[in-house]
């Protein structure tokens, strides 16, 4: 592994472990301040992906994998107020759809880099977590997935609620869902400012 990684891996391994941190305290009724945090992986992902290809991006998302299973390992053995601070449901969910939307994420913008500058990092970043929260949050909470941790009582979590407090009824977790969706999809148009004013420092560093 070349040193030119170090810094994507640095950034992916503290946006991972301040995540796991924030995601235990709320940010109103239906976020947590994780949500915030944790979309900026994405951007680490697209930049890796635009200097130095997919290859490189994809040696990031491993060790970001990697230290979100320990930080799910050490949070299974920290005790709070309703049991461990992760499940081995919401370990499980975390580490799958980080790895899949992430994965997913590099390949649509390894397809579509060569166009406009800013299509590459939107669609890849939306379309990446769009899959991460629908299978986090499917994994984590789903009444139906009840099997991957039967002593796990998700029932507060499918507790039959107007969806963000106004539409239509439906299970609490889709509210939790559809609210860390909408940031992630905000994030996603703002990273696209970030990412502009660094690949443009990098192009001229480079020159």
């Amino acid at each position: 592994m070349t040193r030119t990684y170090i810094p994507g891996i640095l950034a992916m391994a503290a946006i991972v472990v301040a995540s796991n941190i924030l995601v235990q305290f709320l940010f109103g009724q239906w976020l947590t301040w994780g949500a915030f945090t944790y979309p900026l992986a994405f951007l680490v992902t697209d930049l890796m992906n635009r200097f130095y290809g997919p290859s490189a991006a994809r040696r990031v998302i491993f060790a970001g994998f990697a230290v979100g299973v320990l930080c799910s390992l050490i949070g299974t053995q920290i005790q709070g107020e309703f049991g461990p601070l992760v499940t081995l449901r919401i370990a499980v969910a975390s580490g799958t759809a980080f790895l899949i939307a992430q994965l997913i994420d590099v390949s649509i913008f390894d397809a579509l880099k060569r166009g406009k500058w800013w299509r590459a990092p939107l669609a890849s970043s939306i379309i990446g977590s769009t899959v991460d929260t629908a299978l986090f949050f499917t994994i984590a909470f789903s009444a139906g997935l009840i099997i991957l941790e039967p002593t796990n009582d998700v029932s507060w979590a499918n507790e039959a609620l107007p969806l963000l407090g106004f539409g239509p009824i439906a299970p609490l977790w889709m509210s939790l869902a559809v609210a860390d969706w909408g940031v992630k999809l905000s994030l996603s148009l703002i990273a696209l400012v970030p990412f502009k004013a660094i690949t443009e420092h990098w192009k001229t560093s480079a020159a």
